[in-house]
């Protein structure tokens, strides 16, 4: 059976997400518009610096529980990676929806609701409610998908 375009987009992040780098969370971002693909990320260190699989986690060394303090780790998020790949490459994102492994954090629901993107599909959940209630306030569309739909 043919899938959705939800269906479609979802299995492709799920690609992305192999190139994460992460050791905790591996997360993949794909920012789609009128059914073009415009930009892919996935988590990791910044462009030229070591990666978490080479250097070991911060987060865990500090103890530092999911969802909580961000600034303490190396590695951008993928929806982060996505959004700045974009604009490098001049690509508006206004309008796009961006599908993501998993919910998005209070940081990327920011830069997300900036970048005009319109609507956010993703695959898991993420302990952020201010995250979720920012995204709703700034009229973003959220859709937890199901794969059993």
């Amino acid at each position: 059976m043919r899938p959705s375009w939800d269906e479609y987009f979802m299995e492709i992040v799920q690609v992305v997400k192999k190139r994460s780098t992460c050791l905790r969370r591996q997360v993949g971002a794909l920012i789609v518009n009128d059914k073009r693909i415009l930009s892919t990320g996935y988590n990791g260190a910044p462009t030229g610096l070591k990666h978490c699989d080479e250097l070991g986690c911060l987060r865990d060394k500090m103890n530092v529980p999911s969802g909580q303090r961000h600034e303490l780790c190396r590695g951008l998020h993928a929806e982060q990676n996505a959004i700045v790949h974009a604009a490098n490459s001049g690509v508006s994102i206004k309008g796009a929806t961006i599908y993501v492994t998993d919910q998005p954090c209070v940081l990327c629901a920011k830069m997300i609701i900036n970048g005009g993107i319109k609507r956010v599909v993703f695959a898991s959940g993420y302990p952020d409610e201010l995250s979720k209630q920012l995204l709703l306030e700034a009229g973003v569309e959220l859709v937890k998908f199901d794969n059993n739909n």
